[in-house]
């Protein structure tokens, strides 16, 4: 495999890879989780703020990649498919989070401080965890607007990029995320 001078895989060298993979090249299959599996931290890490919580993210996330390889198409880039199931992964473990965290009882278990937990505390009030929030909220009536509004807003993916990745026309790409945002903004602390 070539690499550049930053040692990373281009992205033709990983859609090469994924294609060889998606053959049955167990080696392939080896080196394209090598190559992603950086971008794919760093996908979950914006989603998750706490570290040890977006490295389970990124495993789930390859453990998928590795096992649903055969999904991806190739009308995209890989990584830009990889980067969906990071987005998914991320926020399966947010939610997973969001379960436990909704039974856990402090008082049951003793807790030693009331210092807030980094897992469930964004650092930054009116970020992350708030529009996982908001996400979470708009899915329930409206799950067509979530995927395209996160890759546009929060990972700053082109529209035409989204278009082509959710096989959708580029009108509807831009019309869902319109109205995601319209949903969004009055969920959103700090908001009108």
């Amino acid at each position: 495999m070539t690499q550049t001078h930053g040692g990373e895989a281009t992205p033709d060298e990983v859609d090469e890879l994924a294609r060889r993979a998606q053959g049955g090249d167990a080696a392939a299959l080896d080196a394209v989780l090598t190559a992603i599996r950086p971008r794919t931290l760093n996908v979950c890490r914006g989603v998750l703020p706490h570290t040890p919580d977006a490295e389970d993210a990124c495993q789930e996330a390859l453990l998928n990649v590795a096992t649903k390889i055969g999904s991806w198409g190739g009308r995209g880039r890989f990584t830009t498919w990889t980067h969906v199931v990071a987005v998914n992964s991320a926020r399966s473990t947010y939610r997973r989070m969001k379960n436990q965290a909704a039974a856990y009882d402090p008082q049951e278990h003793n807790a030693l401080s009331d210092k807030p937990d980094p897992r469930t505390t964004s650092v930054i009030a009116g970020t992350r965890l708030d529009l996982l929030e908001a996400m979470e909220t708009i899915e329930k009536d409206h799950p067509q607007y979530v995927e395209p509004l996160l890759l546009r807003d929060v990972y700053g993916m082109a529209y035409d990029e989204i278009a082509t990745l959710l096989d959708l026309p580029l009108g509807t790409v831009k019309a869902q995320i319109h109205h995601g945002r319209k949903l969004a903004r009055p969920l959103l602390r700090g908001q009108d």
